[in-house]
């Protein structure tokens, strides 16, 4: 997950400030806050050598969505990937393919305005794009109980919302945050006195998570400096059983599955060993 700078902010509050309660200033603080989209794809799959096919479907509200589905062991779950805030698919091809190890089909797509994709995004948007996802799933013969959702960072706000509508056999969420306003107040606290959080966005996990009927995982960093470890506590406090919470001690906000290493990757193995048949 990316935030700009505490410099930035403050250029926002102080040029912004004669908008500040328009449409138009909120849309401008969701682009500077919240969305670093990057429509250029340098990579696909096959840079790695992995099996993939582009896809391309609609989102609820009928924009066109681009993605990748990876096929893996047909007796093994399928990964539906809600990737965070910056960048696009092709920056996720490590991750992509440490999961395929595990044998794992995997569906990952950009959000609007990301990508391929058409759109521009907003926090409705996103729950959109998902429940396209998860139709077009559907209509390749994958059922929900087979699925994994895994959400990271704003991702996990994504997949929670799905999770919420379309209960799945499992949901991981790594480095996930409480709400996008407590991110606003940690980054920003002179802004939030001043102004308030006034972006729209809210991605509000944890008034959700006690609503959750999926067994959760939750994975964060001991030391993100982006979503402290503190918000990872709160959302599996409040959330329902069964779950679990697994910190990983010398990783941050991005190197979650690299610096965790054999002990995060024992979780998702035992994940996918247990998965109902």
């Amino acid at each position: 997950m990316r935030f700009p700078s505490a410099r930035m902010a403050s250029l926002l509050l102080l040029f912004g400030s004669p908008l500040l309660f328009s449409d138009r200033a909120n849309a401008m603080l969701e682009n500077h806050f919240l969305f670093f989209p990057d429509k250029h794809i340098y990579a696909t799959p096959a840079a790695l050598n992995l099996e993939y096919r582009e896809v391309l479907f609609h989102a609820d509200d009928g924009t066109e969505i681009h993605g990748w589905y990876l096929p893996g062991d047909p007796d093994k779950p399928l990964v539906l990937f809600c990737h965070g805030n910056a960048g696009n698919i092709s920056d996720r091809l490590d991750n992509l393919k440490l999961l395929r190890t595990l044998g794992l089909s995997i569906f990952i797509f950009d959000y609007r305005g990301y990508g391929k994709s058409q759109g521009t995004t907003s926090e409705e948007g996103t729950y959109s794009d998902v429940r396209g996802a998860l139709r077009y799933l559907k209509q390749q013969g994958w059922s929900t109980e087979q699925m994994i959702y895994f959400g990271r960072s704003m991702g996990a706000g994504v997949s929670l919302q799905l999770a919420l509508e379309e209960p799945a056999a499992a949901l991981v969420l790594e480095s996930p945050f409480t709400s996008v306003s407590a991110m606003g107040r940690y980054h920003y606290p002179v802004l939030s006195r001043l102004a308030g959080w006034l972006i729209q966005v809210r991605y509000d996990n944890l008034q959700k998570i006690d609503k959750l009927k999926t067994p959760l995982l939750i994975f964060h960093g001991e030391r993100d400096d982006i979503v402290p470890p503190e918000m990872a506590e709160q959302l599996y406090e409040k959330a329902p059983q069964p779950k679990k919470l697994i910190m990983l001690p010398r990783a941050g906000h991005n190197d979650t599955y690299d610096v965790g290493g054999e002990f995060y990757w024992q979780h998702w193995q035992k994940l996918v060993a247990n998965f109902p048949e």
